[in-house]
């Protein structure tokens, strides 16, 4: 058998997937959360860490910036006592999106940094306006420096915000800047996302006062000076627990994933629920049982559903990818409305290629017909979450496939081929990309 290709999976698929596996913590949560260290000169630590790259991407920056980092299996013990926002490594920001979360808390303690836009999934336009309007309100500069912005501050003030979208990454940067600012700060349509919340707990954790944590409008109680540190355990992720769903509901097999809080689930199920899928809680564990037969619940009357995705407790936009995957498995036809993101569904010529039925309508909508059978072949991941529904369609394929630019979908999933071995795929890595 020839060599598997560097950056990349090979793939038998067909094999039904059972087992029980435990979900790992936020990509979501975890990167606000260790962008929240910054706000105290005490020890913080985060327990529960995916070991992903994005992790390990922001706690480089961390450390270029002059914080000590502490690494340890599960978590990170951060203390940015003696960090200078003028160390920032600039290529490192440019590499994730997350980058930006540092905007808040930097400006906030020093008043003054200079960062290059963040990197990220190319899904379409990503704006950054919201981040730079909020703390605009509560008194800082934006300016274009180069091919950098740069923030300035004398003191960032308390204000009453209207978010003009329901930003998550821009709701935790305004959240973290207020949370050391001086006076109160009324946050208006606010991201209530699970991960939005998990950084709220932890803030609290760390002496911050805070109101409305789950709801779209915040309260924060502005300290006016740093924050102690804490110890935090991030939240399970409900983005790879929706994958999984979504993996179970195509392969076949019963799938148990461990200790799901049963509030994570009704958002995720409200969009996968649509193609017949159930799941049910037992001792804790979410179970999802083997050979369901999926198919499409249509609307009253007969009508093509339309699953669209919307801020929590809407269906989650990262998961839409996932959906359509297992509508190409499911009986009837479906619409798959991606609101937000203009480029996330340019994925789906791939699953033509290996014999779906899919009609892309416009860089927002795809009609998909099944359910169809689909076949191995060579694709490559163009972001995490495509990355993802592309394998899951592959470990439902009949052959061999080869899933290349496997960095990606490892940017928010961790020890992949490990776990899914766990549950009987038959799965290999090719050696990693060169850096």
């Amino acid at each position: 058998m020839s060599a598997i290709p560097a950056d990349s999976y090979r793939v038998e698929g067909g094999v039904p997937l059972a087992g029980r596996l435990k979900p790992s913590g936020s990509k979501n949560a975890a990167l606000p959360e260790l962008a929240a260290s910054i706000l105290s000169d005490r020890p913080v630590v985060v327990r529960n860490l995916p070991a992903i790259r994005d992790v390990e991407t922001m706690l480089g920056i961390l450390e270029s910036l002059g914080a000590r980092v502490t690494r340890f299996e599960g978590g990170a013990g951060i203390d940015a006592s003696d960090i200078d926002p003028g160390r920032l490594d600039i290529p490192l920001c440019r590499s994730i999106r997350a980058s930006i979360l540092l905007a808040g808390p930097l400006l906030a303690r020093f008043g003054r940094l200079r960062m290059p836009p963040p990197g990220g999934d190319v899904i379409g336009r990503r704006r950054l306006d919201t981040h730079f309007l909020s703390l605009e309100a509560m008194g800082a500069e934006v300016a274009a420096d180069g091919d950098c912005y740069r923030f300035t501050s004398s003191g960032l003030r308390g204000a009453e915000i209207l978010l003009d979208e329901p930003s998550v990454t821009a709701t935790e940067n305004a959240l973290m800047a207020a949370s050391i600012a001086t006076g109160d700060t009324v946050l208006y349509n606010a991201a209530c996302e699970p991960n939005v919340q998990d950084l709220t707990l932890m803030l609290g954790g760390m002496g911050a006062s805070l109101e409305g944590a789950g709801t779209n409008r915040l309260v924060i109680h502005g300290t006016g000076g740093l924050l102690g540190g804490c110890s935090h355990s991030t939240a399970p992720d409900h983005i790879e627990i929706g994958s999984f769903i979504g993996l179970a509901a195509c392969c076949g097999g019963e799938l148990i994933i461990e200790g799901v809080p049963e509030s994570i689930v009704s958002p995720t199920m409200n969009g996968l629920g649509r193609f017949g899928l159930e799941t049910v809680f037992r001792d804790g564990d979410l179970v999802i049982p083997g050979g369901q037969r999926l198919e499409v619940q249509c609307d009253r009357g007969g009508a093509i559903p339309t699953i669209y995705d919307a801020p929590w407790p809407g269906f989650s936009p990262d998961l839409t990818s996932t959906a359509v995957v297992v509508a190409t498995q499911s009986t009837g036809t479906s619409l798959i409305f991606e609101k937000m993101f203009e480029s996330r569904l340019f994925f789906v010529d791939k699953l033509v290629a290996m014999g779906a039925t899919i009609i892309q309508c416009d860089p927002h909508r795809v009609v998909v017909a099944g359910p169809t059978p689909l076949r191995g072949t060579d694709v490559s991941s163009p972001d995490i979450r495509a990355g993802m529904a592309l394998l899951t369609a592959a470990l439902c394929a009949e052959g061999p496939s080869i899933i290349r630019n496997v960095h990606q979908i490892e940017r928010g999933y961790e020890n992949l081929v490990e776990r899914l071995s766990r549950l009987g795929a038959i799965i290999e890595a090719g050696p990693p990309r060169q850096a």
